[in-house]
């Protein structure tokens, strides 16, 4: 891209896509640090292939609507509740609740790496970290 065509490109988008840029970042650095500490307490590769990928099953919320969807995609996509769960494994000195949270917060950071962000119920690609897909 040229000069002349970035110098174009309107204030507030430039710093949205730098913003943007930043979590998908941070998403990366939660994913490595996800997995450092998987390894740390001993987590089973096995298990974490297994289970990446698990928290999309909310996607399926979408068969009920944007708002539904939105809502159901957003509750396991924040940090809220692996937080929660890692916290609880760490109280009862539980390694496998742990290692359950830590796979959860692994994709999450993920997800944010790769630029898929929280959902907003005007639908599925209208993300915190801007539009994404076939009309992005």
């Amino acid at each position: 891209m040229s000069a002349v065509a970035v110098s174009r490109v309107p204030a507030r988008v430039a710093a949205a896509r730098g913003v943007a840029t930043l979590l998908r970042l941070e998403g990366l650095v939660v994913l490595a640090a996800a997995v450092s500490a998987y390894a740390f307490v001993g987590g089973a590769r096995p298990l974490f292939a297994l289970l990446l990928l698990a928290p999309d099953l909310a996607m399926l919320g979408y068969r009920f609507g944007p708002v539904v969807g939105a809502a159901a995609y957003n509750a396991v996509h924040t940090y809220l509740a692996p937080a929660a769960l890692g916290a609880a494994g760490l109280a009862l000195g539980a390694p496998g609740i742990q290692a359950l949270a830590l796979i959860w917060i692994a994709h999450i950071g993920l997800d944010r790496a790769l630029g898929f962000g929280l959902k907003y119920a005007t639908g599925f690609g209208d993300t915190h970290l801007g539009r994404f897909g076939r009309s992005a």
